[in-house]
């Protein structure tokens, strides 16, 4: 994705689009990309989109062949779209998230493998997250228009995280309709188009 995303020149789009404010979500891969730091990456780096304020962990539970999946509580997610308490998470090659900024709103978290170690570093904030996770490590995160996972909600049929993701989106469009209704107003010289019912008939 990163190598295609520089040789077509799409990472200035993709950034403008998050900067924008715009509903993105990253799912496995796709959260890797939206972090601001990673780490385990191949030899040379990978170049991000950044964004959403956390250190996520390439391969963080292995290759493929550590694939699984596990029953997640998801909290959040029953609160506002119901159904279980529980959702089934299938992690291919997944991600980690191992540190979370201030503005970050976990959404779901696993026990962490008996060989993992979620610390990134010998700071004492980096020490005290991990303390508090209790051997957890982060799977799904929110920031503003951003929504992050680590497993793959679409290969199952439970739609929760679709339905959570698409009242995101209609969110984020009407605080922004909400913030050109606003700016009209105060400009005199804004001029509001006519508003037309489709389809439009004219007689000939």
């Amino acid at each position: 994705m990163a190598k295609l995303a520089k040789y077509h020149n799409l990472f200035p789009a993709l950034r403008e689009f998050v900067k924008m404010g715009k509903p993105v979500w990253g799912t496995c891969a796709g959260l890797i990309f939206l972090a601001n730091k990673a780490t385990g990456q191949k030899t040379g780096g990978q170049e991000l989109i950044v964004g959403l304020d956390c250190m996520v962990h390439r391969n963080f539970f292995g290759s493929q062949l550590q694939s699984f999946e596990a029953e997640l509580l998801i909290p959040k997610i029953v609160a506002e779209e119901g159904g279980p308490p529980s959702f089934r998470g299938v992690f291919i090659r997944a991600p980690g998230i191992i540190e979370v900024g201030p503005e970050v709103e976990v959404l779901a978290d696993i026990p962490t493998p008996s060989d993992k170690n979620v610390h990134s570093g010998p700071s004492v904030e980096s020490q005290q997250e991990n303390a508090r996770m209790e051997n957890k490590v982060i799977v799904a995160v929110k920031q503003g228009n951003l929504l992050a996972t680590a497993f793959h909600p679409e290969l199952t049929a439970d739609t929760r995280w679709h339905s959570y993701f698409l009242k995101m989106t209609s969110a984020i469009s009407e605080d922004a309709s909400s913030s050109i209704i606003s700016q009209s107003t105060e400009d005199p010289h804004f001029r509001k188009p006519p508003i037309f019912d489709l389809p439009i008939y004219q007689q000939q």
